[in-house]
């Protein structure tokens, strides 16, 4: 009698089956990386945008000192010219263009300002918010 050498068939398939299962594994951790990237850069766009303003303030102490900056979370853009109605609206209008859904406030009490800047991820039923105070 001769010994059959090799794989059998159903060897072949568990293989199959294990290396089938290891990859899709892997396709998953990819996507979910892939999101919290995302999420990491929006993020930081979050802060970027909240230093931005800062710095308009900080040029215009004054104006900023006496709540002239405050805005309210969804309030439309300011329609007023000046130069505190013009970093508003560019900065509501980056802050639109830049994240999903996003929107933001400002305010100021005496020389302590209180920056939210909020936005929605896609597949998310909450928003995310970043929130940065500041000395002006």
């Amino acid at each position: 009698m001769k010994r059959e050498k090799g794989f059998s068939l159903i060897e072949v398939l568990v293989t199959l089956l294990i290396t089938s299962v290891g990859l899709l594994g892997l396709a998953v951790l990819q996507a979910k990386s892939l999101q919290f990237n995302h999420g990491a850069y929006l993020r930081s766009q979050a802060n970027i945008l909240a230093y931005d303003i800062a710095d308009r303030m900080r040029l215009n102490k004054d104006d900023a000192r006496a709540g002239q900056y405050n805005i309210t979370m969804g309030a439309s853009k300011p329609s007023a010219s000046g130069l505190v109605t013009t970093d508003q609206n560019q900065w509501l209008t980056l802050i639109e263009t830049s994240l999903p859904a996003g929107d933001g406030s400002v305010s100021c009490v005496s020389n302590v300002c209180t920056l939210t800047i909020q936005w929605r991820e896609a597949g998310r039923d909450a928003d995310d918010s970043f929130t940065y105070k500041t000395q002006i």
